[in-house]
């Protein structure tokens, strides 16, 4: 395999459909090439650096990294810095000194409304010219449509930001995920014959709509579990102002602290609410895993 990369061009916010049709072309265009697949993204959206307005983003990049390479098959997925000099870089010099002399780019795919380079003076057109004129491959795919929505990541946003995630998981292709480090809990779970997990969601990171959902929880070892998460602020028990995703694994009874789960978002069951006593708060939730398990049978 040699070094020379096929590189998709993008933020890749979700991973989603929008974006399916531009990474296939790149894992195709690449076994043609005898060459490995790559995706040239950054850390943080470049319009959140340059307007100072906060981006919350639909995945960590760690999350988004291993949707590009377990989802679509991605070999590499190079992801840099959006800093100054990244930002005041010609589209030109993004092209010839960044993707091609030192990532060994031989091939672009890029979406329709790609811009890139200093001030986002790049375009897709641009960018079909230039490689052009050095004999270098291009694509540029076009936009991806659901039910006469164009697929976007701020679409989706939107959708798990309203809770709404069966509608966002078919906009994305694959249900939402979260991967994050076990946190300590205040055990209140255990005292109810309820343990629970508690992950918190990271800084940057889109907080989906307050509430009780279907999950699915994907262990280290490989191991998945049917899960309730509830996302928010635990009212029943006086959780305090920071937001948790506090999980309920069905069939399971280990100790997960310190390891890192995933939990996958297939369904809105209710809305987060506040329960007279724990013994309703207990009831409420074993009467939301039967809904559980009446979804994944």
């Amino acid at each position: 395999m040699s070094k020379e990369l096929v590189i998709a061009l993008g933020f890749f916010d979700g991973v989603h459909l929008g974006h399916a049709a531009l990474l296939r072309r790149t894992v195709e265009v690449a076994k043609e090439r005898g060459c490995q697949s790559a995706v040239f993204t950054f850390t943080l959206p470049p319009k959140e650096v340059v307007t100072g307005i906060p981006c919350p983003l639909i995945n960590t990049p760690t999350d988004r990294k291993r949707l590009l390479q377990e989802v679509y098959g991605i070999d590499q997925v190079i992801m840099a810095p959006f800093d100054q000099t990244m930002m005041t870089t010609s589209w030109q010099d993004f092209v010839t000194e960044l993707l091609i002399k030192q990532h060994h780019g031989v091939h672009f795919v890029a979406g329709h409304d790609h811009h890139f380079g200093h001030k986002n003076q790049g375009s897709p057109q641009l960018l079909a010219e230039l490689c052009k004129t050095l004999h270098i491959g291009c694509d540029i795919v076009d936009k991806v449509e659901l039910e006469g929505i164009t697929v976007s990541s701020t679409y989706i946003r939107k959708l798990v930001e309203m809770g709404q995630m069966e509608r966002a998981c078919a906009f994305l292709g694959h249900p939402h995920v979260l991967t994050q480090q076990v946190q300590h809990g205040r055990k209140i779970g255990h005292t109810i014959g309820i343990p629970t997990v508690n992950l918190t969601i990271p800084p940057h990171l889109l907080e989906p709509a307050y509430g009780v959902y279907t999950t699915k929880v994907h262990l280290p070892d490989g191991r998945n579990f049917m899960g309730v998460t509830n996302v928010g602020k635990r009212p029943t028990v006086n959780n305090g102002t920071d937001t948790t995703v506090e999980t309920w694994l069905l069939d399971f009874d280990e100790d997960l602290y310190g390891q890192v789960l995933q939990v996958a978002f297939y369904q809105r069951l209710r809305d987060e609410i506040r329960f007279d006593s724990l013994d309703t708060l207990r009831s409420q939730i074993q009467s939301d895993a039967n809904r559980v398990r009446d979804y994944f049978a």
